[in-house]
């Protein structure tokens, strides 16, 4: 099966699980704009940061793939 150029994926972004996590970062952002300002440094800034951790998590994975390794020695850990 060949893929037409188009579909093929060059970075972390082109892969759809990454723009709905992206996605999904900016909605929960936008949520939690509305929460109790009394939540704003505890409650409001965990959810924020574990909604961007997704989207960091998926990019390092995509650049750490091309060192097969390093995907070998992850792979023995879990």
């Amino acid at each position: 099966m060949t893929e037409s150029r188009e579909n093929l994926i060059n970075n972390h972004e082109d892969l759809e699980v990454y723009q709905i996590a992206f996605n999904t970062a900016m909605k929960i952002f936008e949520i939690s704009k509305t929460f109790p300002q009394e939540e704003t440094y505890s409650l409001t800034d965990q959810i924020r940061r574990s909604s961007r951790s997704v989207c960091a998590n998926l990019a390092e994975a995509w650049r750490r793939r091309r060192y097969k390794g390093l995907f070998l020695s992850i792979g023995m850990r879990a």
